[in-house]
């Protein structure tokens, strides 16, 4: 897309000799240092087409570590309270656990198709923007930036310091000002992790993946070590609960929150490593594990905690940890704290893509587009993306965060699986290495759209909200976006904060190895 955002950009870095000009303006780059025919000789940048491009440095372990790590956060220690409290039953719970699972999958492998044949970083709103065109593709970024990614940090990381905190408070809960600046610690130095290298917040995220599901699996035997014995008394009445509409609306809402992340790896795409095969395979060996993980666990937790114990604690892992573990219980809430301290990175560092995808295209300014010189990391973005996970933390209601994101969440994500059957029939020409079968993107896209006006029924005011923040973006567009011939002072902002950014951070702009106006 046409450059939007200050294209006579200046840098104050050292400039190299013999540097080749970049194609974002007039500015060179120390990355296109060229050495006779032998190509970059700075870093392990690639040159295509005469623009900066990101390597590929994620593997397909990675990959299903992101997919794995980032579902695997605060979810499954928060969201079975949630999900018990508004239904009350225990059968019906593990029914929309597993019912939540199989409906993540279907949504996952229709993303799978979308990835593999639109191969840009961006999820969400690289499809949207091709599908439906740069006032729909802004709209999500736009909620993205606003709503979806802060939020999502937010309550991950406050689930991390609820559950760092509790071992120092065993007979009350933490303070809630000292959950707020613990978290705030969590972003702040996982922030700085991804702003150093892209290799470190991999080993973060493999690390801590492979932690996580060390926890849950003590979990599950301990669970099965208690219904064995005889000792589960949940059990009863297993049925028994509240099925009005609206409460089985916002219990498939926290059981949903628990599975967020499924497609969060297409968000990273440019940098997988062959993402025709690694996409798909991450796909399919990530989902089953996670949904076999989350019923067992859920299972265990009810073999050991009480209804009414489920219901009053919010760390119900630490109930469970307090029961079963003895003398080793504080283990638990530790093993929890890093579960979601890996959730953290994850999200982190999928939203920074998905921020510097947005610049790429014009839709954000052009700080966005900054990545390291030699590390290959969006600084700029990261930083803005804790910002404003900084901010969400004026609230601390869990609960009240899932309700408010989700409704525009789930239909954005319903658009871009409509945007998916669009583009069949708009495009049927561009290759589609994997083709789901239209059954499941038409039954994904009506057990969304039913997900999303259960709960809206009796609680209408969460969906309205979203709709009016997102719809408020509509004039940022235009004045923004569309409007070709800005005042000069526009210009000249942007390029001062681009020349702040490199001057502080070392960095230059990095163009997509494709364009979504191809």
């Amino acid at each position: 897309m046409p450059e939007r955002y200050g294209d006579k950009v200046t840098t104050s870095l050292a400039e190299l000799p013999k540097t080749k000009k970049s194609t974002n303006g007039d500015h060179k780059s120390p990355l296109f240092e060229l050495n006779g025919d032998n190509g970059l000789t700075k870093t392990d940048a690639l040159k295509v087409d005469d623009k900066i491009v990101l390597k590929r440095k994620l593997t397909l372990m990675n990959g299903v570590a992101i997919i794995v790590g980032t579902i695997i956060g605060s979810g499954i220690f928060i969201a079975p309270t949630g999900v018990f409290f508004y239904t009350g039953s225990v059968g019906s719970s593990l029914l929309i656990w597993a019912t939540c699972g199989l409906l993540s999958t279907v949504g996952a492998l229709c993303y799978a198709e979308l990835g593999t044949s639109i191969t840009r970083s961006g999820g969400d709103y690289a499809y949207l923007l091709i599908a439906f065109g740069p006032l729909v593709g802004f709209l999500r970024l736009w909620i993205a930036l606003l709503i979806i990614r802060p939020t999502t940090q937010t309550i991950v990381a406050l689930t991390f310091a609820q559950y760092a905190a509790k071992p120092f408070f065993e007979e009350c809960e933490p303070p809630e000002n000292a959950v707020k600046l613990l978290a705030g610690c969590c972003l702040c130095f996982l922030t700085a992790v991804n702003c150093l290298s892209v290799k470190w917040s991999m080993k973060v995220q493999d690390v801590f993946t492979a932690g996580k599901i060390l926890a849950l699996i003590l979990i599950i035997i301990a669970g099965i070590y208690q219904m064995i014995i005889g000792e589960a008394n949940s059990f009863d009445n297993l049925w028994e609960g509240n099925y009005s509409v609206a409460n089985i609306g916002f219990a498939f809402y926290s059981g949903l929150f628990a599975f967020g992340g499924w497609n969060y790896l297409n968000f990273v795409t440019e940098e997988l490593q062959d993402p025709y095969k690694n996409l798909p395979r991450a796909i399919w060996i990530a989902m089953p594990v996670v949904t076999g993980i989350y019923v067992l666990v859920n299972l265990a937790y009810f073999a050991v905690v009480t209804k009414t114990e489920m219901l009053s604690s919010l760390a119900v892992a630490v109930t469970f940890g307090n029961r079963m573990f003895g003398s080793f219980a504080f283990m638990v809430p530790i093993f929890v704290a890093l579960s979601t301290f890996g959730g953290v990175n994850g999200v982190l560092f999928t939203s920074a893509r998905l921020f510097a995808t947005g610049a790429q295209e014009g839709h954000l300014p052009k700080f966005f587009q900054l990545f390291h010189i030699e590390q290959q990391t969006p600084i700029p973005a990261l930083i803005f993306s804790c910002i404003m996970s900084l901010v969400m933390l004026l609230t601390a209601d869990v609960y009240k965060l899932i309700n408010y994101f989700s409704c525009v969440l789930w239909l954005s994500v319903v658009a871009s699986v409509a945007g998916m059957l669009w583009l069949r029939k708009t495009k049927p020409n561009i290759p589609r290495p994997i083709r789901v079968h239209t059954a499941l993107p038409v039954i994904f896209i009506i057990c969304c759209i039913v997900l999303v006006l259960m709960p809206s029924l009796s609680e209408p005011l969460n969906l309205l909200i979203g709709l009016t923040i997102t719809l408020a973006g509509i004039p940022f567009y235009y004045v923004c976006i569309a409007w070709r011939n800005k005042p000069r002072c526009y210009g000249l902002l942007s390029e001062k904060l681009v020349n702040l950014c490199r001057a502080l951070f070392n960095t230059t702009i990095i163009e997509s190895i494709e364009s979504s106006t191809d």
